[in-house]
């Protein structure tokens, strides 16, 4: 379990394919000290197990399925990475639940720079759009953000100094493809609503008013 609160950014230092999987090296730096082999790592929101550990030296073994689910296949040596260790029992919990189980990806459409701040649109599918709400939380490259808007085929976020700072979205460009994992919440409740109603039927604002909504 993680909160979209990254911890650092992180370096990669090799990433090559092993019989339809990719070996993952990635130097944890400071968060090595917290870390062990069985561990898991949000590695741009993606939920990865340590299976090697020489000093800062992470190496992680990527399946198949993530590397069709995620845009992990596409990290080089030297790519910057958000990573974020599993969260513990005691700790107070910021962000939104996330799983590090990633929906799909999205890409940059426009970034709008205001001062210090930043409002990022992103172009998704219908299937991942369906499952966001506006005030609603996202992980973005396992960045916890709050939705501002949405349109058809996008939705926005508002970026603080803080978080441009910390993160890899602070270095962003336009076409870049990010990670997403929507929020569970919104997941489970949009399931059950789809039992209920008839295969046939379309959820809309409408029947959900209908349905005490």
């Amino acid at each position: 379990m993680f909160t979209g609160l990254i911890k650092a950014i992180c370096t990669v230092k090799s990433a090559y394919t092993t019989g339809g999987g990719m070996r993952l090296a990635v130097d944890l730096s400071k968060l090595a000290d917290e870390s062990k082999v069985g561990d898991s790592i949000a590695i741009n929101g993606v939920c990865l197990t340590i299976a090697q550990l020489q000093g800062s030296l992470a190496d992680f073994e990527v399946s198949s399925e993530t590397l069709t689910k995620s845009t992990l296949g596409k990290l080089k040596s030297s790519s910057p990475v958000n990573t974020e260790l599993a969260m513990k029992a005691a700790d107070r919990f910021g962000g939104h639940f996330v799983l590090g189980h990633v929906d799909g990806s999205a890409t940059i459409k426009t970034i709008e720079r205001q001062g210090q701040f930043a409002v990022i649109k992103f172009a998704a599918n219908p299937e991942l759009l369906a499952q966001m709400v506006v005030k609603g939380s996202v992980a973005v490259d396992g960045i916890s953000l709050t939705i501002a808007n949405m349109d058809e085929g996008n939705f926005s976020v508002s970026i603080i100094p803080e978080t441009l700072k910390k993160t890899t979205l602070g270095t962003a460009k336009i076409g870049d493809t990010v990670n997403i994992e929507t929020d569970i919440i919104v997941k489970t409740i949009r399931s059950a609503i789809d039992k209920i109603l008839p295969k046939k039927q379309k959820l809309t604002t409408e029947r959900l008013k209908e349905m005490g909504f």
